[in-house]
C-alpha cells in the first residue's frame, strides 16, 4: 500500500523525528514539543492524497492545488491560468494533460513573492511542454519567496498520463498553465483547485 507522502519529503520527516527523539533522551519538554510539532507539519506539508482525475481526453485538469490568481490571455491567442500555493496546500503536482513531454527547461531566477505577476517571468522556474492529439500545453513550476527547491521528474521524450504526479515545489510557490488558443478556460480568478482533480480547460 502506497504511503501518502511525497518521496522527496522522508529526509526531512526523518530528520525531525531524530531532533524529536534527541529531545526527548534529554529530557527537554519544551523543545520535545517544538521538535513534535516541527515533525508534524512536515509531514502534512508533504502530504500526498490520492484524486480522482476525470475521465475523457477533452479537459485540462489543475497541475496544482491552490487558488486561481491570473487568467491572462497570451500573444498567441492562448491564456495563461497562473495558480499560487500557500504552505497550507498540497505542493505535488500533476500533468493537465496527457501526451509527450518535448521540453523540459529550468531557469535559475529570483525569489519574489508568487503572487506577484512578474513572479511568472523573473523567478526560479521549470517549464515543460506536453504534446496532446489535440494541441499543446506548457506547465511552469515557479519557486516562490519561502520555495527555494523545484523538483521536476519527467524528462523529455516520455509519455505522461492526466494527473500524473511529476513534481513538487518547496515551500508555497505557483504553478502556471500555458493553455492552447481556442481551449474554453473553466475556472475564474478566485476559485480554489485540486491537482489531477478539477478540470481547469477543455480542448478546442
Amino acid at each position: 500500500m502506497r504511503l501518502p507522502i511525497a518521496r522527496e519529503g522522508w529526509p526531512f520527516i526523518l530528520g525531525a523525528a531524530a531532533l524529536f527523539g534527541f529531545c526527548l533522551a534529554l529530557k527537554v519538554p519544551w523543545a520535545s514539543i517544538a521538535a513534535l510539532v516541527l515533525t508534524a507539519f512536515i509531514i502534512w506539508f508533504f502530504r500526498d492524497p490520492e484524486r480522482s482525475v476525470p475521465a475523457g481526453d477533452d479537459v485540462l485538469v489543475s497541475p496544482a492545488d491552490g487558488k486561481v490568481i491570473e487568467l491572462l490571455p497570451q500573444p498567441d491567442g492562448g491564456v495563461k491560468v497562473g495558480i499560487f500555493l500557500s504552505i497550507f496546500d498540497v505542493h505535488v503536482n500533476r500533468l493537465p494533460a496527457s501526451g509527450e513531454i518535448t521540453d523540459v527547461s529550468y531557469r535559475r531566477g529570483r525569489f519574489l513573492a508568487a503572487w506577484n505577476t512578474i513572479a511568472s517571468d523573473e523567478n526560479e522556474r521549470c517549464g515543460i511542454t506536453i504534446v496532446h492529439s489535440r494541441g499543446t500545453v506548457r506547465v511552469v513550476q515557479v519557486a516562490g519567496l519561502i520555495a527555494r527547491r523545484i523538483i521536476c521528474r519527467i524528462k523529455p521524450g516520455q509519455r505522461g498520463r492526466q494527473g500524473e504526479r511529476y513534481g513538487l515545489i518547496r515551500f508555497g510557490s505557483r504553478v502556471d498553465t500555458y493553455l492552447p488558443a481556442g481551449a474554453p478556460v473553466a475556472v475564474k480568478i478566485g476559485d480554489r483547485v485540486k491537482g489531477g482533480a478539477d478540470i481547469i480547460a477543455h480542448w478546442n
